[in-house]
C-alpha cells in the first residue's frame, strides 16, 4: 500500500465533505471523490505519476486537481484544504445575512481576497468589484445599502 496515495486520496475525501456542508457544486464534490478513489486504486505510489508529468492522465484529474496533488508532494498541504477546514470569524459570517451572499462567497472573501472587516467589504463594494465574483447575485448597491444600515444600528448603540 501506498502511504503517500492513501494520505492525498483521504486528504480529497475529505475535501470533499467539507465542500458538501458549504452546500458546494456538486459537480466539485462528484470530482473530489473520484480524484480520492483513482488516486487510493492507483497500483503505483503518486509521485511516480507526478514525476513523469503524467497526472493529467489519470481519469477525473485535471488542470486544477493536478495542480493540488502537486502541490501536496512539494508542501505536504493543499492551501484551499486548509481554507476550507478553518472557521470563519464570527464578525465575517455576519457577510453571510447580505443579500447574494452564501458561506462558499464569504469564504472566498475572507481566504482568497483577504477581504476581513466590513470596511473592507465596503470599499470592495464601492469599487463594483464585487460583480465579479461568481455566484453573487446581488447587485453593490444592495449591498452598500446593507452595509449602511448596520453601520447606523451599530452607532445608535
Amino acid at each position: 500500500m501506498n502511504t503517500i496515495n492513501q494520505e492525498l486520496a483521504a486528504l480529497f475525501s475529505s475535501m470533499a465533505g467539507l465542500l458538501v456542508t458549504r452546500d458546494e457544486n456538486p459537480y466539485k464534490v462528484r470530482a473530489y471523490r473520484r480524484a480520492s478513489e483513482v488516486i487510493r486504486n492507483l497500483p503505483e505510489e503518486i509521485t511516480h505519476v507526478s514525476g513523469r508529468g503524467a497526472l493529467q492522465t489519470l481519469p477525473g484529474i485535471g488542470k486544477d486537481l493536478a495542480a493540488k496533488i502537486q502541490e501536496y508532494l512539494t508542501t505536504g498541504r493543499i492551501r484551499s484544504y486548509e481554507e476550507l477546514k478553518t472557521p470563519l470569524p464570527e464578525s465575517v459570517r455576519e457577510w453571510m445575512d447580505l443579500p447574494g451572499f452564501s458561506e462558499p462567497i464569504v469564504h472566498d472573501l475572507f481566504f482568497r481576497l483577504g477581504i476581513r472587516t466590513w470596511e473592507d467589504l465596503e470599499m470592495l463594494a464601492k469599487s463594483h468589484l464585487l460583480r465579479t465574483l461568481p455566484g453573487l447575485g446581488a447587485r453593490s448597491e444592495d449591498i452598500l445599502a446593507v452595509i449602511q444600515q448596520r453601520r447606523v444600528k451599530c452607532e445608535k448603540m
